[in-house]
């Protein structure tokens, strides 16, 4: 893994480094140091031209990841699933297409490196990869966890949605608003056509209804803007 541009340390940085250590021991007796790859996977999630996949995001979603275990254990494999939460949007360039499949590759290398048995590696870039869609298969248990947990931050509060969608523009800032307001409001209406946006037991009842919400209000909101 190669070394980064200089970026600012997320007040959590050393919490974060330390859950990483934990997760990559608990998933396997490695005989590489760990740490570096901490390291440069902080650096990457706190790139400058981040706004929304920031490290705050990173440890949201491990955040809500044990959330849901501790409601109801769901995952099949808990660590693959929070070693995919680190890896799943380490790659991030909002022109791209092509963030989760390098996402993936990066995984692939790193903890292959790592020395992870190959069916754990194989899973998490699985995982990496599914976040494309947001769209598990019935019965993904490791699936629904990270998923449901890469999507809870659409169940915040109007203030905590707002805050979210606005760090989402921003990182877009480079597309013009009527383009943004198009492209914006076909991935809303894309994850309203889901039948469920959650998956997990504690998903479904503590975030469904107002994440739900949240998305129609955005979307008219965004059809409002057009309208004027």
């Amino acid at each position: 893994m190669a070394c980064m541009a200089e970026v600012t340390t997320h007040p959590a940085h050393d919490d974060l480094r330390t859950r990483w250590l934990a997760t990559v021991r608990r998933a396997h007796a490695v005989a590489a140091d760990p740490g570096p790859y901490a390291d440069e996977l902080l650096e990457r999630w706190a790139e400058p031209h981040r706004r929304y996949h920031t490290t705050a995001h990173l440890l949201a979603v491990l955040d809500r990841i044990d959330e849901i275990e501790s409601a109801a254990p769901h995952a099949a494999d808990p660590q693959a699933v929070r070693l995919a939460a680190w890896f799943h949007d380490a790659y991030y360039r909002p022109d791209r297409d092509t963030n989760e499949e390098r996402s993936a590759r990066l995984a692939e290398m790193a903890l292959t490196q790592l020395d992870l048995p190959d069916g754990l590696v194989a899973e998490v870039a699985r995982l990496v990869r599914l976040t494309i869609t947001h769209d598990p298969a019935e019965g993904d248990r490791d699936g629904e966890v990270l998923c449901d947990a890469d999507l809870a931050v659409l169940a915040g509060t109007p203030g905590e949605y707002a805050a979210y969608a606005a760090a989402v523009r921003e990182e877009y800032a480079f597309v013009p608003d009527d383009l943004f307001r198009t492209g914006r409001s076909g991935v809303l209406r894309q994850l309203l056509a889901l039948p469920r946006l959650f998956r997990t037991p504690h998903g479904a009842a503590a975030w469904e209804a107002r994440a739900r919400h949240n998305l129609q209000t955005e979307l008219d909101l965004l059809a409002s803007a057009t309208d004027d």
